[in-house]
């Protein structure tokens, strides 16, 4: 009998059994960027319900809210090898301390907040990062 002629076996002689399908108890989650669109549209709107509603209330950089998008996905990403890992290790400190950085951002133009006195937080970020990593 040769390799083609084998019960259940394509022409390479591999087992038909043997594909990329998980265990049949098992169930694969996927993460995309399915639930980070969902979340900013909730905000977006969020914001903007609120700005109907309550007298005084101007967001007048709304665009800014577009900075969460990166902001968000690299948050994400830090939790995701923070949960592989263990531990905040310098592949968790690159998108953890990038993610608040965009954070700090957004809230400076969503806020109106003045640049001048607001730089010392990204020298308070950077450096908490660093110590989070050495811990």
């Amino acid at each position: 009998m040769t390799v083609n002629d084998a019960p259940n076996t394509p022409s390479g002689g591999q087992s038909v059994e043997s594909g990329n399908q998980p265990p049949s108890g098992e169930t694969r989650r996927s993460f995309g960027g399915g639930w980070l669109v969902g979340a900013i549209l909730i905000l977006i709107g969020l914001v903007f319900l609120v700005q109907n509603f309550i007298t005084g209330f101007q967001l007048q950089n709304w665009w800014a809210l577009f900075i969460l998008i990166p902001a968000l996905g690299s948050l994400g990403s830090a939790w995701r090898l923070y949960r592989t890992q263990g531990r905040l290790s310098h592949a968790v400190r690159g998108p953890l301390v990038g993610g608040l950085i965009l954070l700090l951002v957004t809230a400076i133009f969503l806020f109106n907040l003045d640049w001048g006195k607001v730089w010392p937080a990204f020298l308070i970020v950077a450096g908490a990062g660093m110590l989070f990593t050495a811990l």
